[in-house]
């Protein structure tokens, strides 16, 4: 098993902020269609699920981590 200080030294927030529009635009589209990803029973556009993410990071209840193992960034959920 590896050492959790180990493993957190290769994690590290993005500001998604200092990510490029369009960037972050295809960064969200992809988290938001994979599969087995559940909004519940009411349907949304793929407008408005990027819409929301874009507000849960402004309102800091998600963050976007670049993880230098897999050289690859994810949408963590930071809710309080």
């Amino acid at each position: 098993m590896a050492n959790k200080s180990m493993y957190t030294e290769h994690v590290v927030e993005v500001p998604h902020e200092e990510i490029p529009e369009e960037m972050l635009k295809r960064l969200i589209e992809e988290f938001v269609t994979r599969e087995g990803t559940d909004y519940g029973e009411v349907e949304f556009s793929l407008e408005e699920k990027v819409a929301r993410v874009i507000e849960l990071l402004d309102r800091g209840h998600a963050k976007i981590m670049f993880e230098a193992r897999t050289n690859s960034l994810n949408i963590v959920d930071n809710s309080p």
